[in-house]
């Protein structure tokens, strides 16, 4: 079975890739020469994750799952939230959002936050979403060179180090896009349609 997710994020697209079961063939927006960049134009997670994934089943008619992820932080108010990729302008550079955040929380004890991550599956005429979450902190300092995004400056809640000092693997296995990949697999695995 082939099905698109659509990104154009290769880190994103590598780290699902992993998890996904043989019979699955994993395509990129890329793979199917969708150069475009869809825009998020949501007010929501769940809103820009059903754009993307929309336009990819509209577009190329192929089915089709989209995700968005997006760090909430208590401090600040649930923020950069939708905003995550762009919180410090549209040039979604890792580093400058992560610089503009420890700013941010300069002079705040509160550190607590969230990862959240909701996926919307477009597959035979249904649409279905599934939803991660994961707790933890934000750092004083970035610590770190795997994963990408907030990754450096992630503390997940019960772990001493950052996701981005943590294996792939077991960020999958833990973090917020891997429990709701996990339950994208399940349902692709159980569900009738899904094998056709």
């Amino acid at each position: 079975m082939k099905l698109v997710f659509a990104t154009h994020n290769k880190n994103k697209f590598s780290e699902v890739k992993r998890l996904m079961p043989e019979h699955i063939t994993l395509l990129s927006l890329d793979d199917i020469s969708c150069l475009d960049d869809i825009p998020e134009t949501g007010d929501t997670l769940e809103e820009n994750a059903k754009i993307k994934a929309d336009y990819v089943t509209k577009k190329y008619n192929l089915p089709c799952f989209a995700d968005d992820t997006g760090l909430l932080v208590d401090a600040l108010n649930g923020q950069p939230g939708v905003y995550s990729a762009r919180y410090a302008g549209p040039q979604k550079k890792a580093d400058d959002n992560m610089n503009k955040l420890l700013f941010e929380l300069k002079e705040k004890q509160e550190r607590n936050a969230h990862f959240k991550t909701v996926i919307v599956l477009n597959l035979n005429g249904e649409q279905v979403i599934f939803k991660g979450k994961v707790e933890g902190e934000i750092t004083l300092e970035k610590q770190g060179v795997q994963g990408f995004g907030y990754d450096p400056i992630f503390k997940p809640k019960g772990y001493s180090t950052t996701f981005a000092q943590l294996s792939v693997d077991l960020k999958n296995k833990i973090g917020h896009r891997g429990k709701a990949i996990n339950q994208l697999i399940t349902y692709l695995q159980t569900d009738p349609h899904a094998k056709q």
